[in-house]
């Protein structure tokens, strides 16, 4: 496996190399399952585009496009076949950020057998979505709940002292190891068992979980599917996580949701949180209608074509139907131990665009939900005005006063908010030196506005990052 590495490293099998060689046509025509251009912009015999046909794209390859010594090291892997003049690789292998390299099954498209049920999915969105909301900071021990191919593992590399991984398929450990190893990692304490069973008595200043987190009837395929009933997984794996975070710890989630006829959905995931004594955050980045939902993961077990898809879609349809779903959410959970008796869970919908990673200022967004949370009497608070906010004023020509004030962030999150003139004007002059209540009623004076605002009005604004308490 070492040699492997060096070897995937000088050609430049890295997440830039192969970026720049297939470019943006063939690595958009693969977000499509289509093949046809990335083979276009591999052809050759030079060994980078032999590797990317060879570990990415699933192709055989003419064995004489690999040096001697590297077919040898292939093929002692166990990683390729070989059939008269081509080997075939038996596995994905994929680059990741910081050198490192991910280990699964081959990727499956339309026209391949049916899915194993022990299937160990590669690293996509959804991993990638996860590694960028995990914190930043340094953490002493950490658990990777739900490992599967070990890609938490390999981005946490650098930023924990020791790593637990856990994953109720052998599987998925057995080929995480390889991703590891691939990727110069080693130490990682891998163990097989379901949600917390295998660190029942362990706690953690980071856990991270990129869960099982479909909604299905009775799903089969381990990697992304439980069995549970509707999003029972999900709301279990919050509700047991608490136990095993060390104060101060945290955890991230990627999760599910179901938007049930009646009920709000907010008032649904924030239900998992409220009793369990830790800060947390939940964003919904996206909503689906039941039909676009099973879609979306039919065509993820490649089940199109096949002849069953439509017997398959209408009882999904149908479980829906029945528990009375309209709508599907997905986001993530942020969690923190804060020791504290009066814990706040914020629950909300972002569905623009954020800067990433989101993990470099996650910190933040939890500690100015907290402040904004625990802060007593806010007229004798001193606030500062966040770094890089902007005011934008919409009026017509020639207007004296603006028909809509709103204040943008340049950073972070990127939020909005519409506010009124003497709001507008706190953000002008909020420096840190005076406490809010005096300034706000200067402020209203100033403006013309008649009563100043209570502070209590400017809580939201905290919470939402506009100013710093």
């Amino acid at each position: 496996m070492e040699r492997l590495r060096d070897h995937l490293l000088e050609t430049g099998y890295t997440v830039d190399g192969v970026r720049e060689r297939l470019g943006d046509v063939a690595a958009t025509a693969l977000a499509r399952e289509e093949l046809v251009p990335a083979l276009r912009a591999t052809a050759g015999d030079d060994p980078l585009g032999a590797l990317i046909r060879l570990w990415w794209l699933g192709v055989p390859v003419e064995a004489a496009r690999l040096p001697a010594a590297v077919l040898d090291q292939v093929l002692e892997s166990g990683l390729v076949s070989a059939e008269d003049d081509e080997v075939r690789a038996e596995v994905h292998l994929q680059p990741w950020e910081s050198d490192g390299y991910v280990v699964s099954d081959r990727k499956v498209r339309p026209g391949d057998p049916a899915l194993r049920p022990d299937h160990v999915v590669g690293a996509g969105g959804a991993s990638a979505n996860l590694a960028q909301l995990v914190t930043r900071r340094p953490a002493g021990r950490a658990l990777d709940l739900g490992t599967g191919c070990g890609v938490q593992v390999v981005s946490l590399a650098g930023r924990a002292g020791h790593v637990t991984a856990t994953d109720v398929n052998p599987r998925a450990i057995e080929l995480a190891r390889l991703s590891w190893r691939l990727s110069g990692i080693s130490g990682v304490d891998a163990r097989v068992g379901s949600l917390f069973e295998p660190v029942e008595d362990e706690r953690y200043d980071l856990v991270v979980a990129n869960p099982p987190f479909v909604i299905s009837p009775g799903g089969t395929l381990t990697y992304r599917e439980t069995g549970a009933a509707g999003d029972a997984f999900c709301r279990d794996l919050v509700r047991r996580t608490p136990r095993h975070l060390s104060p101060g710890g945290q955890a991230h989630f990627l999760a599910s949701w179901l938007h049930v006829e009646g009920e709000d959905w907010r008032d649904r995931v924030g239900g998992w949180l409220r009793d369990g004594g830790c800060d947390a955050w939940v964003v919904e980045r996206d909503v689906q209608d039941p039909a676009e939902y099973v879609e979306l993961w039919l065509r993820d077990a490649a089940r199109q074509g096949t002849p069953d898809y439509a017997e398959r879609y209408d009882r999904w349809l149908a479980w829906f139907e029945e528990h009375k779903v309209e709508a599907i959410g997905f986001g993530w959970i942020s969690m923190r131990n804060s020791g504290t008796l009066d814990p706040v869970v914020r629950v909300e919908r972002l569905t623009h665009r954020v800067t990433l990673p989101v993990g470099d200022y996650v910190d933040g967004v939890l500690d100015a939900i907290a402040a904004a949370h625990r802060a007593g009497d806010l007229s004798a608070a001193r606030l500062r005005t966040a770094e890089g906010l902007l005011d934008e004023r919409v009026g017509l020509p020639g207007a004296e006063d603006p028909m809509r004030i709103v204040l943008r962030q340049t950073a972070g999150l990127l939020r909005t908010r519409e506010v009124g003139t003497v709001e507008a004007a706190l953000a002008g002059v909020c420096d840190g030196e005076l406490a809010l209540g005096p300034l706000l009623n200067v402020i209203a004076e100033l403006v013309g506005d008649g009563a100043a605002p209570q502070a209590e009005a400017i809580r939201p604004l905290i919470a939402e990052g506009y100013f710093v308490l």
